[in-house]
């Protein structure tokens, strides 16, 4: 069976087709991992890389300027991560910048960002060099103590709920004071007769300060309390003298 020229000019349309795309993928690719840019790398150790992969984008300023090139575990608590950055945003980028991991979005792909330095030294950043890491926060730890924190505040509820109904169903003592009128009652009436108690100690108090007060100004006991007022004076010079002889 011949080919038609129908057909030769379809297939040669498709042909062309699947290697534009192909070329266009190439090349989204390759501008995606700076492979037809000049490029530099970096890199920094991590405790914990916090879901980041290979190819992610890494972050300055807000813009994307490289891809993470690699991650590789260094030791059992460190993980190696390589970046690959575009040579042009390199003048930006100081020694004692710092990276550290976002994500891009609330619930977007993870990503490296590069913290503005300069505040200790104005060097311009070397290719192959290590920069200061800023460990991601664990948010599993974070959940497990924030579930800790719930179970606990539910078993307070709980207990809180326990408590305030025994004292509405008049269960022990503040129970019992809280649903039994007598006993309110009665607590009402033993306050008042205190109240009635104290008033009249102050009374009593009162006039046995009266009564004193006359029996001083009684001449049958007048020289009583004379006495007792002349020796306490006596006494009390008997003690500055003592006091002026030790001295």
């Amino acid at each position: 069976m011949k080919t038609t020229s129908g057909q030769k000019t379809k297939i040669g349309a498709f042909t062309f087709v699947g290697l534009l795309v192909l070329v266009l993928a190439i090349f989204f690719i390759g501008n995606r991992k700076n492979l037809f840019s000049s490029t530099f790398t970096i890199y920094g150790t991590f405790k914990n890389v916090n879901g980041l992969q290979v190819g992610n984008n890494v972050r300055f300023a807000g813009i994307n300027v490289g891809v993470v090139q690699a991650i590789n575990i260094v030791t059992d608590s460190s993980a190696r991560v390589d970046l690959t950055l575009n040579s042009d945003v390199r003048k930006f980028i100081e020694k004692d910048s710092k990276l550290s991991i976002g994500s891009d979005g609330l619930m977007g792909d993870k990503l490296v960002v590069i913290a503005p330095g300069g505040i200790t030294t104005k060097q311009e950043v070397s290719n192959g060099e290590q920069l200061a890491a800023i460990n991601p926060v664990d948010v599993d730890k974070i959940i497990v103590k924030l579930t800790n924190v719930i179970d606990n505040a539910a078993s307070l509820t709980g207990g809180l709920s326990e408590i305030v109904a025994k004292v509405n169903s008049g269960q022990g003592s503040i129970g019992k004071l809280l649903n039994n009128d007598r006993m309110a009652n009665d607590l009402d009436a033993t306050v008042k007769q205190a109240q009635t108690t104290m008033k009249n100690v102050h009374t009593t108090t009162t006039t046995l300060n009266t009564d004193l007060k006359a029996a001083q100004s009684n001449f049958l006991l007048k020289g009583f309390f004379n006495r007792k007022k002349k020796k306490a004076q006596e006494d009390s010079i008997k003690k500055a003298q003592e006091a002026a002889k030790k001295q």
